[in-house]
C-alpha cells in the first residue's frame, strides 16, 4: 500500500512541478497599447525557484490529500484494464495450452461447455478453502468443466507433491480427482511423501510411480505453466481463468459463477 501511495504521489507532484514550472517561466503578462492587447512571455534564460515550486506542490498536496487516493485508484484502474487486454492476447494465442493441456486434470463434465481453469497449489490454504468451491459449482452445473493446473510456488514440498501428482495422473487420469481431493483437502502440509501415500491409497505401484516421477515430460510442463502464469500476470494462488478473464484470488463460489455465466453468454 505504502508503493502505491508513493506511485500515486509522485505522479501528482511531477504533474503540479510542470504546472508551477510552466507558470514560472511561460506566465503571460498583458498590455493595453491604445486599443491594441499585446502579449508579452518571460524571456528563455528565466530562472525558476526549485524551492517555490516545490513549496507550491507540498502546499497543495497538505490542502488536498485526497488527490493522491484519486490519482492511485486512476493508475490502478489504467493497469488493470491494460493488463486485461493483454491476457486477452495471451489467453487467444496459448488456448490449447490453458484450456486442454494434457497433464493437466479435469473434474466436472468432460466435455463442459464452458471450462474453468485454476492455478493452484497444494500447500495454498487458500486453494484448501477454495476445494469446496470446486465441488459445489461442478456440481449445480453439468455445463462446467473444471481443469486443475498444478503451480507450485510455495517451496520445495509443494514442487515434489505436483511432481507425484503429475505422475500419477499420467498413470491413472480416471482417479485424479480422488487423488486431488484426498491431498489438498487433507490435514497437514503436502508433501512428496504424503502425495506418494494418496496415490498408493487409490492403487498405483509405488515402484512405477516412483519411475514415472523422473518423466522429463513433467519438468517441461511445468516450465510452460509457470511461463504461461507470468504472462497472464499470475503470481499467486488460487488464480483461475474463466472464458477470456483472468481472475485472481479465492472470491467464492458465488463470483466464479458469475464469471461462467458470462463465459457461456460469450459463447
Amino acid at each position: 500500500m505504502n508503493k502505491a501511495i508513493l506511485l500515486g504521489t509522485t505522479g501528482v507532484a511531477v504533474a503540479l512541478a510542470m504546472l508551477a514550472f510552466g507558470f514560472v517561466a511561460g506566465s503571460p503578462e498583458v498590455a493595453k497599447a491604445g486599443t491594441t492587447q499585446t502579449v508579452q512571455t518571460a524571456s528563455a534564460d528565466t530562472k525558476i525557484d526549485r524551492a517555490e515550486v516545490e513549496g507550491i506542490i507540498r502546499d497543495y498536496l497538505l490542502k488536498n490529500p485526497e488527490v493522491l487516493l484519486e490519482a492511485q485508484e486512476a493508475l490502478e484502474a489504467k493497469q488493470k484494464e491494460e493488463q486485461r487486454i493483454a491476457s486477452l492476447g495471451v489467453i487467444e494465442k496459448a488456448k490449447d495450452e490453458i484450456f486442454n493441456s494434457t497433464f493437466d486434470g479435469v473434474v466436472g463434465n468432460p466435455k463442459g461447455k464452458v471450462t474453468i481453469v485454476e492455478f493452484y497449489d497444494y500447500n495454498c490454504g487458500y486453494c484448501k478453502r477454495a476445494i469446496d468451491d470446486m465441488h459445489a459449482l461442478t456440481k449445480s452445473d453439468p455445463d462446467v468443466r473444471f481443469v486443475l493446473k498444478e503451480f507450485p510456488i510455495l517451496g520445495p514440498d509443494s514442487q515434489k507433491a505436483s511432481v507425484v501428482s503429475m505422475a500419477f495422473h499420467l498413470m491413472h487420469p480416471e482417479k485424479y480427482g480422488e487423488f486431488h481431493n484426498a491431498l489438498l483437502g487433507g490435514q497437514g502440509r503436502a508433501t512428496e511423501a504424503t502425495a506418494i501415500k494418496v496415490a498408493v491409497s487409490l492403487g498405483a505401484d509405488e515402484a512405477a510411480l516412483r519411475e514415472k516421477m523422473k518423466d522429463p515430460s513433467i519438468t517441461e510442463a511445468f516450465s510452460k505453466t509457470f511461463e504461461l502464469a507470468n504472462k497472464l500476470a499470475i503470481t499467486g494462488t488460487p488464480s483461475y481463468v474463466v472464458g477470456n478473464e483472468v481472475v485472481f484470488g479465492a472470491l467464492g463460489q458465488e463470483v466464479l459463477a458469475e464469471k461462467i455465466e458470462a463465459a457461456k453468454a460469450a459463447l
